[in-house]
């Protein structure tokens, strides 16, 4: 297990002095909040909204990252976690594809204050991880590959020496990475190279040699885990398939191999890239952004998947073409790239879904990526 000289509650009490300020910025009803970040490749920002009690979207307040983000149309990243937040939700992590760097806030509710920036270590840094104070990212740019970092004290990524892995080849599409909630296995997914791969991370934080796990369904782009140590991949399908999304679900072997659970089953929806655990580990949606719709699906003791209901447990308007998602609570919320807002959602008893509606207006088919919420 890694050991780390600083803490994320020490890094609070680094930033806490800012507090009372932020908290009072905002609305005393707040119950939590809602973050998208624009991608743009002039200035990347950061969308706060305030989230209510009922789940619903509130007021909203853009924050600089600092940096450049890619810019583009739909999903330009082609990656999940490009916008994370830390374990204790005290802090908030961005990646600036366009300028390299990855920005830290400290986050009170909706309220950010940004902490500072420093490089990625490689070329358009696309998704990052934290994990007891160990903090990768994943670039998908030029060689590709990852980087570590230690958290110090007020945010500051402290780059480990030796740590940058790289994935089976040049551009194989890196596209998603976790950790294990032991922290002791770091998993990455390369989208074009259809690979799963597996790093033991090591006491002084760096990496084990890679481990690759060749998916024979096609399609891997993210991947999550749950509380209970099972690794969840969204697979967008063949190119060729209608509505061929599948979603699959592994257990981590101490040699870093993966051994499938469930394998492959349908969401009955299109182009599958993106899902998200709910907090208790019993949930598990996915965001088919090809058909405007999310799917969901129960998780077992086991890690063993089954559908809710008919597995198409809600919808956004046609043409909405939700990408990434989040989940907080009971609510779920999509980025809706192509209509420009966020689609909104309770989750009920049964895991089945009721639309909420959409809220903000935003840029249509501008390149958004990136959604945490809390």
């Amino acid at each position: 297990m890694l050991k780390v000289s600083r803490t994320l509650a020490v890094l609070a009490v680094g930033v806490g002095l800012a507090l009372p300020t932020l908290a009072s910025a905002q609305s005393k009803n707040a119950a939590g909040a809602v973050f998208v970040m624009t991608n743009a490749a002039n200035k990347n920002e950061v969308i706060a909204y305030e989230r209510n009690a009922n789940g619903t979207l509130g007021d909203s307040v853009s924050y600089d990252t600092n940096g450049r983000g890619s810019g583009g149309t739909t999903d330009p990243l082609e990656s999940q976690d490009s916008l994370t937040l830390s374990q204790d939700h005290s802090l908030l992590f961005a990646v600036n594809a366009g300028s390299g760097n990855i920005s830290v806030f400290s986050v009170h509710k909706a309220a950010l204050t940004f902490l500072n920036k420093t490089p990625s270590g490689g070329a358009q840094p696309s998704a990052i991880a934290e994990s007891g104070g160990l903090v990768y990212v994943l670039n998908s740019g030029g060689a590709g590959g990852l980087v570590g970092f230690h958290l110090d004290f007020g945010g500051q990524l402290k780059q480990i020496k030796n740590s940058t892995a790289f994935l089976t080849a040049t551009t194989t599409g890196g596209a998603s990475l976790a950790f294990s909630p032991d922290g002791q296995f770091l998993v990455v997914t390369e989208r074009i190279a259809n690979n799963i791969d597996v790093f033991h991370v090591q006491a002084d934080g760096t990496l084990s040699p890679i481990v690759v796990n060749p998916n024979p369904a096609p399609g891997t782009f993210s991947v999550a885990f749950a509380p209970n140590g099972v690794a969840i991949v969204s697979e967008t399908g063949a190119p060729t398939a209608t509505n061929g999304s599948a979603i699959s679900s592994y257990k981590v072997n101490p040699d870093g191999t993966l051994t499938p659970i469930t394998h492959s089953l349908p969401t009955f929806g299109a182009a599958n890239c993106w899902n998200a655990i709910t907090p208790d580990g019993t949930k598990v949606y996915v965001s088919n952004s090809g058909s405007d719709n999310i799917s969901g699906f129960n998780i077992g003791k086991d890690g063993t998947l089954t559908p809710i209901g008919g597995t198409i447990v809600g919808n956004n308007p046609s043409g909405s073409h939700n990408v990434d998602i989040a989940v907080t609570g009971n609510f779920l919320y999509t980025i809706n790239s192509q209509s420009g807002n966020v689609g909104v959602f309770a989750i009920n008893a049964d895991g089945s879904l009721t639309s909420l509606g959409q809220a903000g207006d935003l840029p249509k088919s501008v390149g958004f990526n990136g959604i945490a919420a809390l």
